[in-house]
């Protein structure tokens, strides 16, 4: 019978790496695609009101927001405050806002914009009704109110 030896010290062979940077490239693009963007940078606390009949947006890409609320840093008081995009605004800012919406898009999705109030549950509604009259005179007829679904907690 033959005897078998064990030869001498064996080396583990090295890790094959040459996939290993298109993997990478497929993970960044995957999370790339799926990322959503925020745009807009919230400077004031909201919390939306409750609501039994809710639907859905259909195309988000039409909708512009106007947020209503308290301003989460203390040192700009505790009245609700108008948002539009990044900044505070007063409610004479809210017809050159809605111009510069409107540019911004085709000339076939004009028709289309509507515009969303995220507005806080503890505003008082004479805050609403000044926007709302603003929207009017800028032509916006289409106005949502963001809500959340009855029975939906929040942070």
């Amino acid at each position: 019978m033959a005897r078998f030896k064990k030869g001498g010290s064996r080396s583990v062979p090295g890790i094959n790496t040459g996939s290993m940077s298109d993997i990478i490239f497929m993970f960044l693009f995957f999370f790339m695609v799926i990322t959503t963007i925020r745009e807009v940078t919230l400077e004031v606390k909201i919390v939306a009101p409750q609501a039994t009949e809710v639907q859905k947006l259909e195309k988000k890409s039409l909708v512009s927001f106007i947020y209503i609320g308290q301003p989460r840093k203390a040192s700009l008081g505790t009245e609700s405050r108008i948002q539009l995009n990044n900044q505070f605004a007063s409610v004479a800012d809210i017809q050159s806002f809605v111009a510069a919406e409107r540019a911004a898009r085709d000339e076939s999705e004009k028709n289309f914009i509507t515009t969303s109030l995220k507005v806080d549950k503890l505003t008082r509604m004479g805050v609403v009704t000044d926007v709302k009259q603003e929207l009017r005179k800028a032509g916006a007829f289409k106005i949502n109110y963001s809500t959340r679904k009855q029975g939906k907690k929040t942070d």
